[in-house]
Formats: structure tokens, C-alpha cells, sequence
């Protein structure tokens, strides 16, 4: 076994959250919370859904929120928490700690949860008391187990919807959350489930996802059929084994039709075969994708239905007909006079008080069913919003920061935690992806029919950011650039071209390596001149980038008046 689960071995990880309370009962510095329980500690940690900083002291605490669906209430919640307890200390700036955000703020995730940092663990349990009391948790946030389950953003809203999967969600994430059986996998579990024909919840690199299907079924009393023969039932096509990272791999499809009933079941089988077949030894290759990829998705399957208590008959009619993973602007719904607004959060990042007044907002102009959703694309949507009230939600301070309205850049822009904060992370990306998509937005011109360029920047290979299936993917190296004054090291990045999910689904290709950051935007500019130019009617970005081989690209990017292929990665 390798170390992590060595400390597993030690002590069930579930355990820690009893322990979270007596360090904070007794104040326990770092130091002190290592000296009781040993180094493995920082890694039972996660289960309680705590990382520590690398500023000592200090925790980011991460929020599931399955499907990301949260009552104005919770969202208040959420948003007041943040500003009373995640607040950066004096000695690291206090309100100039981060001069684009300030000193307490939080982070939406590409998996639907919420970041916050500066979290002491002596407020740990305010912050747990206060959020039980509206039904959050931050249990399995992190660690070798089921995490946030995704879905929909839009879940019970759109016309595009074969039907609401928001209840098997939060079944399947009830059954995961706190089960002391399925809570030490070999590695992290991740789950995406959908009723929506647009995928928007990325089946495509999940470990497994539930997609929207239909078959016909036999007549019988549990399938409701009549007399005359059999009907159609709606329910799941599976996908297993997707993911990114080193080694990224889009799913395998499963010939399996599964129940909405039995959806639980199916994903504890598919957990247990993970359990039970995974690799515990090399930490480096043992997420699903692996063991998926090493068995085949047939003999795969056949591990699952092994393990499987319920009948699964085989595929009936795939429902997905493409990818789609933006809701930013105001969207009729399929309630009569209803809208649901998507608000554009460039990073993910916004202030604690300002996610508690979209949450109030929530409340004063949406109807009883009103709710925050949380979208993978790290923006947010109100919901059950009247066509008269409308106007008065845009109008209001927070709509104006987060506008429904956003340039091509802004709209598509995705970042990671970076090396503010995160120990694996190379470079600063918070600040860079709102400053660049915004000067972006100033400095190209992008075709009229273009509505969002997906520019996705992850500080180093993890990939948190998403870089693989993104029009422009980044991932964060140190380079060393040599002139005339000898060696100069500047942050910069591997520059990716033409990802995407859906039916042309594809990983970019990493088109040129170590390109001294101050280099991206004068690249991008050249680029985006010859899509310009050269692209076919209605052609996206990532599709033209597909169709120029990448030497003429990188021809097309050392045109820029900057030293675009002049670096190496520090080291080489």
C-alpha cells in the first residue's frame, strides 16, 4: 500500500470530523495537531472536507452542493460564513490581502461546490453549527471517496430536459455522504447525473455518469404498460472511467439501461467494483479511469453487474444530443413566466457578501421555489424569477460586477486556486484569468456569432481548471528566459488549442510549451486575426484550431511582437 493508505489504515478517515472538534475545543496550532496525531492527519483531513493552506494556520473548506442546487437560504448561509469567518488575517494584508477581492471571499468550483479560505480551526464547528441548521455539509468535500455529485444547473427548468434528475442526485449523494463503507476508496470518486439532452454536467470525464435514456419495457405492473404492449420508460445510459489530469481519458459507454429508482444501486456497484479492484499501490495510477482503461468497458461492466443487486437490462435510446455547459443570461423556463438568469463569475471568485445579497435577491424577486444554482463552469444562476422582476434583479448592485451580459473571453473564463494558495499550483491564476479575459474582451474583436471562447487556466498539471476540454487551455510552468543579461525565470505556461466535450468530443493538443506569460496575450491576438479571417461560416474557435495543423499555429503565434517560443521550462 502506498502512504495515504497507510494513514487510512490508521484510523478510519470519517473519525477525523470527531477530532476537528477537540482542536478547536483546545485552539491546536499545525504543529500541535500533527504532534497528537502524526503526519497522516493532513490527509484524514479532506474527508471533513478541509485542505490545509500553505499558510499555516489556515484552511480551505470546501461546501458540497449536490447538483448545485441551494435554497436562498442556504446561499445566504454560505455567503455570511464566508464574510464572518473567512477572512484573511492582518499579518498576510487583511483587506489588502487580494486587492481584486479583498479579504473574505469565496470560490465557486467547477464541481458545484464552494471554496472558502482563511478558515481557523477553531471555527470549524461555528461554521458546521450554522450550516446544519439549513441542511449543508462539508463532509467528503475532499478525500478518497464519493464527492460532490453534478448535475444540471437548470435542472426542472429547461425545455432541452428529458426529465429532472435533481432527486436522484441528492439520493445518490445521501446514500455516499457519511457511509462508512464506501468512504475509503482507492482514490476520489466522481459522479455526474443528468436528465438534460445537452450533457451539460460532463458524463464525458467523470468516473461515472448517468446520462438521460429511454427503452421499451415489456408490459408489467411496475412499468405501468397496458394490454396492448410495452411503453417507454425513462431513466440511464452509464458512462464509466472518464477523467483528466495526466493521463485525461473520455468515458466508456456502458450497455446498460438503468432505472431511475436503481440509480443508487448501480453507482454503489460500480463504487464497490472500484473498492474491491482498484489500485492501492502506486497513488500515480489509481483512479477508475485506470482500472476502467486496464479491464476493458466489457469485462468492466461485467465486474458491475457481478456486484449489482438490481436487474439492468442492456442500452435502450441514447437521449444526449450534444454538449452544452453554458447558462449565462436570462432564459425563459418552462414554467409560464418564469426565468431563471445565469450570472457571469469570471474564476469563480466573488465576494462573501456579495453571493449573500444574490441569495436575498433570490428571495425578494423569485417566487417560493426560488434557488441559487451553482454551474461547472463556475458561474451561477437565479432562478423562478417573474418576466416583471426581471429588470429590478439586473439592476441590482451585484448583477452589474456579475453581468448576464459578458464579453466572449469574460463568459468562458475558468481558473484554478492557483499558488495564492494551493501547494501544487505554479503560477498565480485567479487574478490573471479575470485581468486577461477582461483585457481580451477589450483587445480582439471576436466574430459576431461567437458567444463564448473557453479559456480555461489550471496553475499546474491537476488540471482543476479544466484546461483539456477548453477552446484554450493553460496549465502553469515556471520559464527561464535567456537574453542578454543572462537568465531571466518569469512565470508562464503550456498554451493548448481545440477542446471540447459532446459529440466532437476531444482533448486540445498541447500546441507549444513554456510561454513566458507576458507572451499569451499578444499570441492570442495573432490567432484570433487568422481565425477571423480564414474560418468558415458559423466555425468555433476549437474547430478551426482542429483544422490548422499545430506547426502552422505556432507559426501564426511567434508573428506577436513577443518572445512567444523563446523559454524553456525551468529545469530542462
Amino acid at each position: 500500500m502506498n502512504t495515504v493508505e497507510q494513514h487510512k489504515q490508521e484510523k478510519h478517515p470519517l473519525d477525523v470530523i470527531d477530532d476537528v472538534y477537540d482542536y478547536a475545543d483546545e485552539e491546536l496550532s499545525f504543529e500541535e495537531i500533527e504532534a497528537r496525531a502524526g503526519g497522516g492527519e493532513w490527509e484524514r483531513l479532506k474527508w471533513a472536507g478541509m485542505y490545509a493552506q500553505k499558510q499555516e494556520g489556515y484552511f480551505m473548506i470546501r461546501t458540497k452542493v449536490p447538483g448545485g442546487k441551494l435554497t436562498p437560504e442556504q446561499a445566504e448561509v454560505i455567503g455570511e460564513v464566508t464574510d464572518d469567518l473567512a477572512v484573511a488575517p492582518e499579518e498576510y494584508g487583511g483587506e489588502e490581502q487580494n486587492e481584486l477581492w479583498g479579504d473574505a471571499y469565496l470560490d465557486i468550483t467547477t464541481r458545484q461546490d464552494i471554496q472558502k479560505h482563511w478558515i481557523r480551526v477553531e471555527d470549524v464547528p461555528e461554521m458546521w453549527d450554522r450550516y446544519d441548521e439549513v441542511g449543508l455539509t462539508t463532509v467528503q468535500g475532499c478525500g478518497d471517496s464519493a464527492r460532490n455529485v453534478l448535475g444540471c444547473p437548470a435542472a426542472g427548468l429547461d425545455d432541452h430536459e428529458c426529465f429532472n434528475a435533481q432527486p436522484v442526485i441528492e439520493a445518490v449523494s445521501d446514500f455516499f455522504t457519511e457511509n462508512r463503507e464506501y468512504a475509503n476508496l482507492p482514490r476520489k470518486f466522481k459522479m455526474t447525473i443528468t436528465g438534460c439532452a445537452h450533457d451539460c454536467a460532463q458524463s464525458q470525464i467523470n468516473d461515472v455518469g448517468l446520462v438521460p435514456a429511454k427503452k421499451e419495457i415489456g408490459v408489467s405492473a411496475e412499468a405501468g404498460g397496458s394490454s396492448d404492449g410495452g411503453e417507454y420508460l425513462y431513466g440511464f445510459h452509464a458512462r464509466v472511467g472518464g477523467g483528466l489530469s495526466d493521463g485525461p481519458r473520455m468515458s466508456s459507454e456502458l450497455d446498460a439501461f438503468i432505472r431511475p429508482e436503481d440509480a443508487v444501486e448501480f453507482c454503489r456497484a460500480v463504487a464497490q467494483t472500484f473498492k474491491e479492484l482498484g489500485d492501492r499501490n502506486n497513488r500515480g495510477v489509481c483512479r477508475m479511469r485506470y482500472l476502467v482503461e486496464q479491464m476493458g468497458a466489457e469485462k468492466f461492466e461485467e465486474a458491475v453487474r457481478d456486484r449489482c443487486t438490481v436487474d439492468l437490462p442492456t442500452g435502450g435510446q441514447n437521449l444526449t444530443v450534444g454538449y452544452q455547459g453554458d447558462h449565462v443570461g436570462v432564459h425563459e423556463q418552462k414554467q409560464d413566466g418564469l426565468n431563471y438568469v445565469g450570472f457571469n463569475v469570471i474564476a469563480g471568485r466573488m465576494g462573501g457578501d456579495e453571493f449573500a445579497e444574490a441569495a436575498r435577491a433570490a428571495e425578494t424577486y423569485g417566487t417560493e421555489d426560488a434557488s441559487v444554482r451553482l454551474a461547472t463552469d463556475q458561474n451561477f444562476l437565479i432562478t423562478h424569477i417573474p418576466d416583471e422582476n426581471v429588470d429590478d434583479l439586473l439592476a441590482e448592485p451585484f448583477a452589474r460586477e456579475y453581468s448576464p451580459d459578458p464579453g466572449p473571453f469574460s463568459r468562458g473564463a475558468v481558473g484554478c486556486t492557483g499558488n495564492e494558495f494551493c501547494n501544487y499550483a505554479i503560477i498565480e491564476t485567479k487574478k490573471r484569468t479575470k485581468r486577461w479575459a477582461r483585457e481580451l474582451d477589450d483587445r480582439i474583436d471576436v466574430p459576431d456569432d461567437i458567444e463564448s471562447i473557453r479559456m480555461h487556466m489550471s496553475g499546474c498539471s491537476a488540471s482543476c481548471a479544466q484546461p483539456q476540454i477548453a477552446d484554450i487551455g493553460f496549465r502553469g510552468e515556471t520559464v527561464k528566459l535567456e537574453d542578454e543579461d543572462g537568465d531571466d525565470i518569469v512565470e508562464g505556461m503550456d498554451f493548448g488549442l481545440g477542446g471540447s466535450l459532446g459529440a466532437d468530443n476531444e482533448f486540445l493538443d498541447w500546441v507549444e510549451s513554456a510561454v513566458p506569460a507576458d507572451s499569451v496575450i499578444p499570441a492570442l491576438e495573432q490567432l484570433f486575426e487568422a481565425y477571423s479571417e480564414d474560418r468558415d461560416e458559423g466555425e468555433q474557435f476549437y474547430e478551426w484550431c482542429r483544422g490548422v495543423d499545430n506547426g502552422q499555429l505556432r507559426s501564426i503565434m511567434q508573428d506577436a511582437d513577443a518572445p512567444v517560443v523563446r523559454g524553456v521550462a525551468h529545469g530542462d
